[in-house]
């Protein structure tokens, strides 16, 4: 299988490469338009500030790229906040795959929400062999509102989508590379799809 992790110089790809050859996959870091569009799976990873790492694909082409793919690809965090409408960070307009809204917790939490907390409501083959209220391991400071699109909830001051879904994108905003078995699942069901 050919998987493509879309490479923006956004962090934190090594633990994604890792947690795919633990499953017995190898996942080419690229910006290859040609090997993206080959590819059978894509990666959509990230951790940073929205607006530089929009810049980034903007200046790549891959800002008209991945919203024309027709595999399955899977946005990770920062990943998944991109392939929104807008982030309230940096003020960005996202990849507008997902009809949502990404929104900055108040201040009457400790932000970034860090740490292991619940996913609920789930509503995806993603989730197969995953239970309700699994915990996930999470880094964030901004949240994607509640949409027609979301297929996990997580609560953490107000309830909001943990995951989202649209034909043939996939987000999570949670590290499935962090946490562990379950994560791992998620992973491996990425792959099946």
């Amino acid at each position: 299988m050919k998987i493509a992790i879309i490479d923006y110089g956004a962090g934190n790809i090594q633990s994604i490469q890792f947690a795919l050859e633990r499953l017995g996959f190898e996942g080419v870091l690229t910006d290859d338009v040609t090997f993206i569009e080959s590819a059978d799976k894509v990666i959509f990873p990230g951790v940073g500030e929205a607006s530089s790492a929009m810049k980034k694909l903007t200046e790549s082409g891959l800002d008209q790229l991945i919203p024309k793919l027709k595999q399955p690809v899977l946005g990770i965090c920062l990943g998944m906040q991109l392939m929104c409408k807008s982030s309230e960070e940096g003020n960005t307009n996202g990849l507008g795959i997902f009809d949502v809204d990404i929104i900055k917790f108040s201040n009457a939490v400790k932000v970034p929400q860090m740490g292991w907390n619940t996913i609920y409501d789930l509503k995806s083959p993603l989730f197969n062999g995953i239970n309700e209220n699994d915990y996930m391991y999470l880094v964030h400071s901004f949240y994607a509102s509640k949409s027609e699109e979301m297929i996990a909830t997580t609560n953490y001051e107000i309830e909001y989508a943990s995951a989202l879904q649209k034909d043939n994108f996939y987000g999570v905003q949670f590290h499935p590379e962090k946490s562990g078995v379950i994560g791992e699942q998620i992973l491996k069901n990425f792959l099946k799809l």
